[in-house]
């Protein structure tokens, strides 16, 4: 159990990570640091935490773990400021949804007295802020772990054993290979989602008003927050890219199969779509 865990710019995921650090005993104390004096002293009245600093190079004073939860684009940022204050051996890691580039980075700037292990709890909501955050965010929620090849063995296993004890379910991948996956499983509905309300709110706005649960299912992660969305597309956009051109091929093939009354080709994919809804895990 470290002695000291610090959190830097806790929203939903950061806050979930000091609440179930607390419920599940795996820090003696508990140091969050957020950017706006305002979120710091509300934070400072938090029973889920010990002391709110009003920098981040203090708060990562003595800290043996580290948790970056900011933004994807001001991670890096964040590591290169705390960095000379990091005490030997400390184990730094984030949340990022998108992690080739924070990794390669976020190891330079630590250097060899500390480090740096990307990980990326697929856990969440389309809410945002430390407020909505809970203890039971993480129960048996996927999470990778994306170290780089020179990233020390040791610093690796503390980092899964870290997300496995707030209960997620851990895979380790290359950073390169997480930002394709991810762009195929997590980017790629957000965009479709996101695109599908967009294009109807351009028709008749009661329309809405007769949508059933299937609309609502489909859309739900379009109400979230579309500028933190647009720093993740900007960081893994060559990825997205790429899904993107599979996905149009698909859905080319699919208008083309109705089109021409294919109706053999056209019930093949919904059953091909149906298969893989269904074998989702629990």
């Amino acid at each position: 159990m470290p002695a000291q865990l610090t959190i830097l710019a806790p929203g939903l995921l950061g806050g979930s990570v000091a609440k179930a650090a607390r419920t599940h005993g795996l820090a003696s104390r508990i140091v969050l640091w957020a950017r706006r004096p305002e979120s710091r002293l509300a934070l400072r009245e938090q029973p889920w935490c010990d002391a709110v600093a009003d920098t981040p190079e203090a708060a990562v004073a003595g800290a043996d773990r580290i948790v970056i939860a900011a933004p994807v684009d001001r991670i890096v940022p964040l590591i290169r400021q705390v960095a000379p204050h990091l005490a030997a051996g400390a184990i730094v890691t984030d949340v990022g949804s998108v992690k080739g580039e924070i990794c390669r980075l976020g190891q330079a700037a630590v250097g060899k007295s500390a480090h740096f292990v990307g990980s990326h709890p697929m856990a969440g909501s389309e809410k945002t802020g430390w407020e909505h955050a809970s203890a039971d965010l993480f129960a048996r929620r996927a999470c990778f772990v994306t170290p780089l090849p020179e990233t020390a063995p040791q610093a690796v296993e503390v980092v899964v054993r870290f997300w496995r004890e707030l209960g997620c379910e851990v895979t380790t991948e290359h950073p390169d290979k997480h930002d394709e996956i991810v762009a195929h499983i997590s980017h790629l509905p957000q965009v479709l989602a996101s695109t599908l309300c967009a294009f109807l709110a351009h028709k008749d706005p009661r329309w809405r008003n007769h949508s059933g649960g299937g609309l609502r299912d489909t859309t739900r992660i379009a109400g979230s927050d579309p500028a933190l969305w647009r720093t993740i597309l900007e960081q893994n956009r060559d990825e997205v890219l790429r899904a993107l051109a599979g996905f149009e091929d698909q859905l080319h093939a699919f208008k083309a199969a109705l089109a021409n009354r294919d109706y053999l080709d056209v019930t093949a994919r919904l059953e091909r779509g149906q298969v893989y809804r269904r074998d989702f895990r629990p």
